[in-house]
């Protein structure tokens, strides 16, 4: 029997898939989601010893969780994603589609495959993710929450397809919120500011992102991954029940300052 939840937020019974939660926010999610009672599945793609710890650690604060491989970009690995969750939960009630990968160069440096890697990791595979999600839903409702970033509407020196990519997918999530609201299935996002995490080390401008993030934030901290667990276990709950195709930005305010 699962452990009482931490917070007044009760997840007892419910299932989750989070992509890309081997490492960093994705990994801050399953825990925060385990704490609270749900079963967790996360998909990894390369980092086999990534994975290995994060099942110890949301082993340790909920559920066992399920890890599965697979490429979000894959309609195959996504198929066999699911099928392995259909296997193990029976049932699906959350998805978190956080995985996110992309070519950090200015936009006229962009090779087509740069372009087409990074849409199809950020924002195409939330399409065929939500589909797969909605299905084992079985009509009782659910929530979908996308995870966006401020590039999706600020320009950021080496993001440009990085930042469309999330521009796109935060399209999407409004076009996926009005079709599916009806079902009883809310779609959101949760959009955070910069964030230390393994990625951010990719980025050739990493410490003045950081110390730039750091000025401008009236809160006096930057924002860390469980900020963003934390947003999005709101979005999972029934308090977020009239919630729809709404982006919450979680950046200590950072992005209202002029």
């Amino acid at each position: 029997m699962a452990a009482p939840p931490t917070s007044p937020i009760d997840l007892r019974g419910k299932y989750a898939l989070v992509t890309g939660g081997s490492r960093g926010i994705g990994r801050a999610i399953c825990k925060r989601l385990a704490q609270n009672g749900a079963r967790v599945c996360f998909n990894y793609l390369r980092n086999r010893e990534a994975a290995a710890e994060a099942v110890k650690e949301i082993a340790a604060v909920g559920p066992e969780p399920l890890e599965i491989r697979a490429n979000v970009a894959d309609e195959e690995h996504l198929a066999n994603l699911f099928a392995g969750i259909k296997k193990e939960f029976g049932q699906l009630d959350i998805l978190v589609s956080n995985a996110a990968l992309g070519v950090l160069k200015p936009v006229t440096q962009l090779r087509e495959k740069d372009w087409r890697w990074t849409m199809d990791i950020n924002a195409r595979a939330l399409v065929p993710l939500a589909r797969g999600a909605i299905e084992l839903m079985g009509g009782r409702g659910g929530s979908i929450i996308a995870v966006s970033s401020l590039g999706a509407t600020h320009a950021i020196p080496f993001y440009g397809a990085v930042g469309a990519s999330k521009a796109a997918l935060e399209s999407l999530v409004r076009h996926l919120a009005i079709e599916n609201a009806a079902q009883g299935v809310r779609v959101n996002t949760v959009s955070g500011g910069a964030v230390d995490t393994d990625a951010l080390k990719f980025f050739p401008n990493r410490e003045e992102i950081l110390a730039d993030s750091l000025k401008r934030t009236p809160a006096g901290r930057l924002v860390t991954p469980e900020d963003m667990a934390d947003a999005v276990l709101f979005l999972c709950s029934d308090l977020a029940r009239m919630i729809h195709g709404q982006t919450l930005i979680v950046d200590g305010g950072c992005s209202i300052v002029a």
